[in-house]
C-alpha cells in the first residue's frame, strides 16, 4: 500500500497554481518548477513536475490515466483480489466436502 503523501492536497494545488502563473517569467517550464518548489518548501522539484503532469492529465490537456480513473483501476484490483481469495476458499471447501462424501462410513 503506498504511503499517504507528506504533502496536502491544497499545497499540491497551489504549487501546480503557481507554476502556471509564474511560468511566463522563467526561460523554462523547469526553472518555473525549480523556484515553486523552493519557495514552498517542496523537496524536490520532480515531485512538482508530477503533480503538474498529472494535472494536465486531470484536465485533459495530456494523455494518460486521470486520478479518477486510477483510483478506480486501483480498486477494482482490491476488489478481483478479494474475490480470487474467496473463491479459492470455496473451491477448497467443496474439495473437502466432496471427499467427505465420496468416503464410505462405517455404521456402529
Amino acid at each position: 500500500m503506498a504511503r499517504p503523501s507528506q504533502y496536502p492536497l491544497e499545497l499540491r494545488r497551489r504549487a501546480v497554481r503557481m507554476v502556471a502563473e509564474v511560468r511566463p517569467e522563467y526561460d523554462t517550464e523547469w526553472a518555473a518548477m525549480k523556484a515553486v518548489a523552493q519557495k514552498l518548501g517542496i523537496g524536490t522539484t520532480e515531485t512538482l513536475r508530477k503533480w503538474v503532469r498529472q494535472d494536465q492529465i486531470d484536465a485533459g490537456t495530456r494523455p494518460g490515466s486521470t486520478t479518477e480513473e486510477s483510483a478506480e483501476l486501483k480498486r477494482l484490483k482490491k476488489e478481483n483480489a478479494e474475490l480470487k481469495r474467496a473463491n479459492d476458499i470455496l473451491k477448497a471447501a467443496a474439495s473437502f466436502f466432496a471427499a467427505e462424501l465420496d468416503r464410505p462410513h462405517t455404521r456402529s
